[in-house]
């Protein structure tokens, strides 16, 4: 009987969602949980995934099974709200003072030091049920960010830029990555981190810094994680929410970018994601499976991205997507996702998609699998990195993969 007990309690860690915010405020104290739902189905049948943290709760599963990136409600006293109605709103993009866009202080080594202290102090606290992984306390942290040369300053919020004397964000804020070897290589990228404060110091914490790790615009504290995830030796992406083929059914948020709106006004929400936070090589689309099959629509944003300096990575929601030959002719740093890890949020399910991800390294020389940061898919990968060298695959950076 404590055998089955003992069990159920496993498998509950790994089923379920719970954060406990402390009384202080000062954040989560417990890792996410999937809890899931049978009332709820997307467009493949995936179960649909809600957070109790007491704050809200995002829509059902999209259609690759990442996780939601509707923000909260707004907070009334933040600068950054998202604008609920789903529209373009001029009055709330220039709400904040210029003066606030450009205060974005650069990292010295003691903050340095201090950002790995508090990822360490985060990592003792310990509640009953929550998901245990090794902590990873060698780190190799990435250069300190934003690059004042990179930065053009707005109503919006800092954007990104190419800087006078040529250096690109892609490659300035990209991890080191020794391209001379030639054994095949896996890029694995996590999205849909900042929302869940307990998932995203989890991902940080304990996955290499070679993984990259890509945040929701619509995430509280964007710029501190980017920070965090910096300090850690993490190369980080930002999410660009698109329109898919189930839209509006399953909704990718209040600035998405849609096929029903003017290139202009879908440029418009471009920039407003681009400038809540700095710090990042490029944007991978979520959800995005109408949206990336638009040659009108997606030709202006790719321009866009190249324009700025910055990679797009295409998770290929749509097979027939036309981010490929669109980054063809443009010319803009890309890559495209091999396969989702977890459509399937099960054990059995992700160490399957990850053994057919080596496969494809190996016959093609490089893959890149994208997952969520699920706990059964964080804990999968953890085990899945355990003698990855020795089976002749080396761990690189998704800006490592770009053609």
């Amino acid at each position: 009987m404590l055998g089955i007990a003992a069990a159920v309690v496993i498998w509950l860690s790994l089923t379920t969602e719970h954060v406990e915010i402390d009384k202080a405020g000062q954040g989560p104290r417990a890792v996410v949980e999937l809890l899931p739902t049978a009332k709820t189905k997307d467009a493949k049948g995936h179960a649909a995934i809600t957070i109790k943290d007491g704050s809200h709760k995002p829509p059902a599963r999209n259609e690759h099974a990442s996780g939601a990136l509707t923000p909260p409600p707004p907070n009334p006293t933040s600068a950054r709200a998202s604008n609920p109605s789903g529209t373009h709103s001029q009055a709330a993009d220039h709400a904040r003072p210029p003066a606030a866009a450009t205060t974005q202080p650069t990292s010295s080594p003691e903050q340095n030091r201090i950002v790995v202290a508090q990822i360490q102090n985060i990592a003792k606290e310990k509640v009953p049920g929550q998901l245990q992984l090794p902590i990873l306390r060698t780190r190799r942290p990435l250069s300190s960010a934003p690059d004042p040369g990179m930065i053009q300053n707005s109503g919006l919020g800092p954007l990104p830029m190419i800087s006078t004397d040529g250096r690109q964000p892609w490659r300035t804020y990209s991890r080191p990555f020794d391209k001379s070897r030639k054994s095949p290589r896996i890029a694995l990228v996590i999205t849909g981190l900042g929302l869940s404060s307990a998932a995203t110091n989890i991902a940080i914490q304990s996955l290499p810094g070679t993984i990259t790790l890509a945040f929701a615009p619509y995430a509280d504290r964007l710029d501190e994680w980017i920070r965090l995830a910096r300090t850690a030796g993490h190369e980080v992406m930002l999410n660009v929410p698109m329109e898919p083929v189930n839209y509006p059914e399953y909704d990718p948020g209040p600035q998405a970018l849609l096929t029903s709106l003017s290139p202009q006004e879908n440029v418009e929400r471009l920039l407003w994601t681009l400038s809540r936070a700095t710090g990042y090589v490029g944007v991978v689309d979520f959800m995005g499976s109408r949206f990336t099959t638009s040659r009108k629509h997606l030709r202006p944003i790719l321009k866009l991205l190249k324009k700025r300096g910055l990679m797009f990575l295409d998770s290929k929601s749509a097979s027939r997507s036309l981010a490929p030959v669109l980054a063809g002719d443009i010319g803009i740093p890309f890559a495209a996702n091999t396969r989702f890890i977890d459509e399937r949020a099960s054990r059995f399910a992700i160490d399957k998609q990850l053994e057919l991800l080596e496969a494809v390294a190996k016959n093609q020389k490089t893959a890149i699998g994208i997952g969520s940061p699920y706990p059964v898919t964080l804990e999968r990968i953890s085990n899945w990195l355990q003698g990855l060298k020795d089976r002749g695959i080396i761990l690189a950076p998704v800006s490592a993969m770009v053609k």
